[in-house]
């Protein structure tokens, strides 16, 4: 018995000469999306010459026609919508780069759905299975997890687009926008160094989150350049939100030898340590005993009225709604075909050092 063939799709060959060739047909010979077919065919201007040239050369390989009729429905059938993952709905922060994202959206006249995964990856999974199934055109994820990908792969979103947003995954190769945390955490340490602490603390998430590990490797390398050793029982690791990044804060004050200094790796930590440190301050002040040792406060991530902090603070600071408009931007690029073929892009956004409140 004679054998039908098929193509790389599983179609037997019988069936695909049978048919008129499909935009999908086309994209799977010029290896490129069906959105980037259709905007070769509309005479779209944002795709590179060698991208047209090839889906031009698939469509009169194949000898496919346009649909207008179909063309016109897909059309009207577009949701317009993109989805958002962040991780804590709480923190301002998220709420900043949303506003960034929705900004970029509106000027395309597009919606956003937004989910919060609580920085449970198993959450995470669920809301891009089902943005996914809402059909959302792209999502935007601020990743759980940097060691679990699967559900933000390739072949699991169905052709859907996705940039991760503060915080890239191990293995996948996405489109990504970050803060140059390992860089701001450096310059944060090493202004402490510089004023001659030798004793200080560090308030950070838990070490599985890319951010967290990130600002502690700064923190290190800038006493490794000082030839200092990190005071090991000054770390502090795991704190999720601002009770318990207070909670640790005030065990590192009752040390008998206590930090004279403090890096705090996130807003919800530099708050939390900010009560702790006020907190013993009132009740030393109240009892008529010594003094409350003072402690200088460095953290990264603003937060509203960070400059009236009444402890010390100085803040590595940046633009979170910049960073919402830096990856809605490129999502949209890829959403539109304009940069398709091109490798994924990885930006690292710059922070600066605000001294604001450190005189108070």
């Amino acid at each position: 018995m004679q054998k039908t063939g098929s193509d790389d799709s599983g179609e037997p060959a019988q069936r695909r000469r049978s048919r008129r060739p499909t935009v999908q047909d086309v994209a799977l010979r010029a290896e490129v999306s069906p959105m980037t077919v259709s905007r070769v065919l509309s005479g779209g201007k944002n795709v590179r010459p060698q991208v047209r040239e090839r889906v031009e050369r698939a469509v009169a390989e194949l000898g496919y026609y346009r649909n207008e009729n179909a063309r016109s429905l897909r059309q009207v059938d577009r949701s317009g919508l993109i989805g958002v993952i962040i991780t804590n709905i709480a923190n301002p922060y998220y709420a900043d780069m949303q506003q960034g994202i929705e900004e970029v959206a509106t000027a395309h006249s597009w919606r956003i759905l937004v989910g919060n995964s609580r920085e449970d990856v198993a959450l995470e999974r669920q809301l891009v299975a089902d943005f996914i199934g809402w059909r959302v055109e792209g999502l935007i994820v601020v990743p759980a997890d940097p060691g679990s990908s699967e559900h933000l792969a390739a072949e699991t979103r169905s052709g859907v687009p996705i940039v991760l947003a503060s915080r890239a995954v191990d293995d996948l190769d996405l489109d990504t926008v970050l803060i140059d945390d390992i860089g701001g955490a450096f310059e944060a340490t090493t202004r402490l160094l510089q004023e001659g602490h030798r004793r200080i603390a560090f308030l950070g998430n838990q070490g599985s989150l890319f951010t967290g590990r990130r600002r502690y490797q700064g923190f290190r390398q800038a006493h490794e350049a000082f030839k200092v050793e990190p005071v090991p029982e000054l770390i502090r690791t795991g704190q999720q939100d601002v009770r318990s990044a207070e909670m640790a804060m005030l065990e590192l004050l009752k040390l008998t030898d206590p930090p004279t200094a403090v890096f705090s790796a996130n807003n919800r930590n530099t708050i939390g340590a900010i009560r702790a440190i006020e907190s013993v301050h009132r009740k030393s002040l109240s009892s008529g005993g010594p003094a409350a040792p003072a402690v200088r406060l460095f953290g990264f991530d603003s937060f509203e009225f960070a400059d009236m902090s009444p402890v010390p603070l100085s803040i590595v600071a940046h633009d979170p709604r910049d960073l919402g408009r830096r990856v809605a931007s490129l999502l949209f690029e890829r959403i539109d075909g304009s940069v398709e073929g091109l490798q994924p892009r990885h930006i690292e956004l710059p922070v600066i050092l605000d001294e604001g409140s450190r005189s108070r």
